[in-house]
């Protein structure tokens, strides 16, 4: 099943993740933040956790970049969204949490845009329930809708919950 029922073990997971990265980024001032739908108590989700390591001065990238490929992440771009860089596990070394914990991670400037959306919806859905009801109600619905097909609900999600997305952060902005 694409979506599932909010899991307890998804803040642990994170926090597993968060120690490992923490102690690789040693001395480089970053924090690191869970975001996205596990981050959301009781919000049904995709089982894959979202992370965004945020650093305060840009000039700190390349270091970051080298420390994360000492752990087995390799930079895969921006993906077409500014000051958000991609990394991605390599296949070469298996690490148990990194590699049996599903998460994205990526690397935002503090300035980030889109760092801002991640937290502002976030903590929005953290708390006003009727609206974490409402976006659960809407994946589920495009879950179902996509046959429980990651490429056609991304999709979905894309053209659809945009209207969503965009009313919250509009209200979390007020």
């Amino acid at each position: 099943m694409l979506i599932q029922e909010y899991n307890r073990q998804w803040p642990a997971d994170f926090q597993r993740i968060k120690t490992i990265l923490s102690d690789a980024l040693t001395g480089i001032p970053v924090t690191i933040e869970h975001v996205g739908s596990t981050a959301v108590p009781g919000l049904a989700a995709k089982p894959i956790i979202d992370i965004d390591v945020v650093l305060t001065d840009r000039k700190d990238f390349e270091s970051i970049k080298e420390r994360l490929a000492q752990i087995g992440y390799y930079h895969n771009g921006d993906q077409g969204i500014a000051d958000r860089e991609v990394f991605k596990r390599s296949t070469s070394e298996y690490e148990e949490v990194l590699d049996g914990i599903a998460h994205h991670l990526y690397v935002c400037s503090i300035y980030s845009e889109e760092l801002k959306r991640h937290l502002l919806f976030r903590d929005y859905l953290r708390t006003h329930a009727a609206a974490r009801n409402e976006y659960q109600q809407l994946k589920q619905q495009l879950a179902e809708e996509a046959n429980n097909d990651r490429k056609r609900y991304a999709q979905l999600k894309e053209e659809k919950a945009k209207v969503f997305i965009e009313s919250i952060l509009t209200k979390a902005n007020m």
